[in-house]
């Protein structure tokens, strides 16, 4: 028998403004009280991680929802860490670092579920980050809101161009971002 979980607070794990435009929308046309959750150690360098902080305060401000900035915890050397060695699986540990986080402030701040905008990119790795939210929380208080907001791709995308907020071109990783401007290093010679 599935656990019932009383009320509709619900923290978001937001990874940039574009993600969580029909993220929010969506969750709120089901009736929940979104919170979201600015906490991406990943993001390099330093200065993408302020003009993807200041596209979510844009959306945020946009769509009138509150957000928490864990800024004083941003910190590339902690993500680097947890992907040393472990490349080619370097995105499960940078989920899991996220998301365990998302679950500790949601817990501490007694929402009823967390969940992130992870799960409405098509580049990520969907079933595994479900699989991740729910056995982080496990039979805890505190859900895991398993979502699949892949559908709004398009809309999203449509929606912060209107709202002329910055897009990026990579998850924000310094491998992803190496990997999305490979063919041009190749191109040099």
């Amino acid at each position: 028998m599935a656990r019932q979980f009383p009320g509709n607070r619900v923290l978001v794990h937001i990874c940039c403004g574009p993600c969580s435009i029909t993220v929010v929308q969506g969750l709120r046309a089901e009736g929940f009280e979104v919170t979201g959750l600015f906490y991406n150690p990943n993001i390099h360098p330093a200065s993408e991680y302020l003009r993807r902080r200041e596209a979510l305060v844009e959306v945020a401000a946009r769509l009138e929802f509150p957000v928490i900035f864990l800024d004083r915890e941003y910190d590339p050397a902690l993500y680097l860490r947890e992907i040393a060695f472990r490349e080619q699986n370097r995105c499960f540990h940078c989920y899991r670092l996220r998301l365990e986080r998302t679950l500790k402030v949601a817990r501490r701040g007694g929402f009823a579920r967390f969940t992130s905008t992870l799960l409405y990119s098509k580049q990520q790795k969907h079933d595994l980050i479900r699989d991740l939210g729910r056995d982080l929380a496990g039979a805890s208080k505190t859900a895991f809101l398993y979502r699949d907001f892949r559908p709004t791709w398009k809309k999203g995308i449509e929606l912060s161009k209107s709202f002329g907020i910055y897009r990026q071109d990579y998850c924000g990783c310094i491998l992803s971002e190496f990997e999305r401007r490979r063919r041009e290093l190749k191109a040099l010679g």
